[in-house]
């Protein structure tokens, strides 16, 4: 699942099978290397005794065949050492070494060098056997050279293991080397990252070049994508004001055409309502996708709250405000404005004397802000109705058009947020919004 995932882990773990497979193989093309070198400096040995036997054998006068002298080497006077030699005329044993003791060697009837043989305890031995003749006699002379395998398999294993702990160190360097490689590799594309992140939450405008070469076809993609978005989006926004003036200035006039108590006066607000619903959807739906804007929240809540000053001190109205200064929105400044100035004008209508404006970070890249207030409150059953279109719970209460929950919902919606309503601490409604930061 992580190497499917992953380039990263791709990259590393495809590294450390292929170099693992070259060390094995570079460990076992290097150990028959030295394996042959190793045994073959013991045939030279055992080469070199038989020579020096051939050369001292002579024949007595009775035909028999004589050893001139003995190799000089401890090895084969030590009893049962695995280090043997031995003369053979006409297929018996005329001359042994004293490491023999009272045994004799049966290899097979034919010259070789290195060819398998066993003790008289079963031990495994390295044999070489050379048929050779000297003046005076016909009969078929042979001399045979043994050799413990034991001994060359010690002498493998000594050369064996220094080379395979140096293969294990390359290795790891090896993988050490890999992982810096693609750290260093892949370093660009966790740097174009950052930068997009750096657009999305508003602190850039756009991706620089990157150094890479075959990164920067793909920033120059990107960057022709946002200023392409953004063009979209200012056109958007004025084919809907455009439309807000063809619509909303006939309504006008229609309605002042009527007769005060003319029952027309009813659906022309009905018609105003839908209108405008649908123009803030509209505008908010492109607006919502702006890439590259971010905005501070307490200079946003200030300015709405000085523009309802009137209304505030007309009903005596305390506002309580808990806003860090660092706190800031991932979108435009009148989305935010619409959302906030729609949550605190309703706060507004149904408050006895007391209102608390906070948010706070939510550590996940998350702010949440809310408002309180301690007015009649509603149920939980009747939240999902108050933020449906044109829902309201009192006809009798505060005038309004019943958009602007909704309202707030959608934009939130459309920036990746929520909008939940609870009850207050203060008794009344808690509305708490959650947007991108």
């Amino acid at each position: 699942m992580i190497l499917r995932d992953s380039i990263r882990a791709r990259l590393i773990g495809l590294a450390a099978i292929l170099i693992g497979a070259a060390l094995v193989a570079g460990y076992l093309a290097i150990a028959a290397i030295l394996d042959r070198f190793v045994t073959d400096r013991f045939d030279a040995d055992a080469e070199a005794t038989a020579d020096a036997l051939i050369a001292s054998a002579t024949i007595d006068g009775s035909g028999r065949l004589v050893a001139g002298g003995a190799p000089i080497d401890p090895r084969f006077d030590l009893p049962l050492s695995g280090w043997f030699w031995q003369l053979e005329q006409d297929g018996r044993a005329v001359a042994k070494s004293a490491s023999l003791y009272d045994n004799v060697m049966h290899p097979p009837d034919a010259d070789f060098v290195g060819g398998p043989g066993t003790g008289h305890d079963g031990t495994a031995l390295r044999v070489l056997r050379h048929e050779f003749s000297l003046p005076d006699t016909t009969s078929p002379l042979a001399v045979i050279v043994a050799i413990p395998r034991a001994e060359i398999d010690a002498s493998v294993a000594q050369v064996r293991r220094p080379l395979a702990i140096s293969l294990i160190v390359l290795g790891l360097v090896l993988a050490l080397a890999s992982v810096l490689q693609v750290a260093a590799g892949l370093s660009s594309l966790d740097r174009l990252g950052r930068d997009l992140r750096a657009i999305r939450n508003g602190r850039a405008d756009a991706l620089p070049l990157p150094r890479v070469a075959e990164l920067q076809p793909l920033a120059s993609e990107i960057n022709g994508l946002i200023d392409q978005n953004r063009q979209v989006l200012s056109r958007t926004r004025e084919h809907v004001g455009n439309l807000a003036h063809s619509l909303k200035t006939p309504l006008s006039a229609l309605s002042n055409s009527l007769p005060e108590d003319h029952p027309g006066h009813g659906l022309v607000a009905r018609m105003d309502r839908q209108i405008g619903w649908h123009l803030r959807r509209a505008r908010s739906s492109g607006s919502a996708r702006t890439l590259g804007q971010r905005t501070a929240l307490a200079p946003v809540v200030d300015d709405i709250l000085m523009v309802l000053r009137g209304p505030l001190g007309e009903s005596g109205i305390r506002v309580e405000q808990d806003l860090p200064a660092t706190l800031a929105f991932a979108g435009e400044r009148q989305d935010l404005e619409e959302m906030i100035g729609n949550l605190i004008e309703n706060a507004v209508k149904w408050a006895n004397t007391h209102i608390i404006v906070k948010a706070r970070s939510e550590g996940t890249g998350r702010l949440s802000i809310t408002i309180e207030d301690d007015g009649p409150g509603m149920s939980a059953e009747d939240h999902a109705l108050a933020m449906a279109r044109g829902g309201r719970l009192d006809e009798s209460g505060p005038p309004g058009t019943g958009l602007g929950l909704a309202i707030v919902s959608d934009l939130a919606r459309l920036h990746g947020g929520a909008l939940r309503l609870e009850r207050s601490k203060l008794g009344g409604l808690s509305a708490r919004l959650l947007l991108p930061t």
